[in-house]
């Protein structure tokens, strides 16, 4: 029970959500007690799961892990962020990243636009609830780069000055960029070291790779480099429907890398695994969103603005 106290993040249906600001502050169950409590929850679900269970049991096991998941790339994020922090920049892992090769030649792949459908209704495969219901969104033409912005193109726009020119930035970009104790001049974990810039990934420290996706940037710095470019970031919908037309492959957690690496193919690539990308779109409800019953709702809808 009091683990139900202390892992309560947010879900005031099922007890008084501990405050947010104050949870670094608790003391911790010891390694050895997870484990147990793990194992002793595994023990329970192998029985559960034994027999025959409802559709209801069926789903709240499917999103349990697929929440599981989300907390495993947390968990990651938290270490790199915590040995990325350490002066010694420690691997987290010993792995070998790929060699530095060439990036595919970005081009601008075009879409008709029109009346097209985004979202997902009576699907067979698991969605959470934030990505319903399926609806009809009318777009212009436009145009989507067919790979992810590199480093050496950041780089570019790093040295050009695109810190420093306010004309570039948002309002609220700029704002926070210029309130900052420690201004941003880079992505996060990158330093430079006489002429060459260094990054710390979890197979510890390198020097960048040119020709790999650039990440760690906000979406604030992600909007200056669009502008920079002379281009914008793509709307949600469409980002979703030129994902479509991609492949689903690329460098997921399987590869066990934990870092982006030069993308390579035909048509649109980069779509999937690599790295989060940013569009311009607010985190709203999908026209007739409906929260999960229950304690599930409080777990996408009250965070939409």
């Amino acid at each position: 029970p009091r683990f139900e106290v202390l892992f309560n993040s947010s879900y005031n249906g099922v007890g008084q959500a501990y405050p947010r600001p104050k949870r670094g502050s608790l003391s911790r169950p010891t390694v050895q007690e997870v484990v147990d409590y793990r194992s002793a929850v595994d023990v329970q679900m192998t029985e559960l799961l034994s027999t025959e269970v409802s559709e209801e049991i069926r789903f709240r096991v499917e999103l349990g892990l697929n929440h599981e998941q989300q907390h495993q790339e947390l968990l990651l994020t938290d270490v790199k962020y915590n040995l990325g922090n350490n002066p010694l920049k420690p691997a987290y892992l010993s792995v070998s990243l790929p060699a530095a090769k060439t990036a595919v030649p970005a081009h601008w792949q075009e879409f008709t636009g029109g009346l097209v459908e985004i979202g997902v209704s009576d699907c067979n495969t698991f969605v959470f609830d934030n990505e319903t219901p399926r609806h009809k969104v009318f777009l212009e033409p436009f145009k989507l780069a067919t790979r992810s912005v590199t480093n050496g193109e950041y780089l570019a726009f790093m040295e050009d000055g695109g810190y420093e020119r306010h004309d570039l930035w948002l309002s609220d970009g700029w704002t926070h960029l210029s309130s900052l104790a420690e201004r941003w001049n880079c992505p996060q974990y990158w330093h430079k070291e006489g002429n060459r810039w260094l990054e710390y990934t979890l197979a510890g420290e390198c020097y960048i790779d040119l020709n790999a996706p650039v990440c760690h940037i906000s979406g604030y710095e992600a909007d200056a480099f669009a502008r920079w470019s002379g281009a914008r970031l793509p709307s949600e919908a469409e980002w979703e429907t030129a994902s479509t037309s991609a492949s689903v492959s690329g460098n997921f957690v399987e590869s066990k890398m934990y870092h982006p690496h030069v993308q390579s193919g035909e048509g649109l690539i980069g779509m999937f695994g690599d790295v989060w990308e940013w569009t311009s779109s607010g985190y709203g409800p999908y026209p007739g969103f409906r929260a999960f019953a229950g304690a599930l709702g409080e777990y996408n809808g009250k965070f939409m603005a």
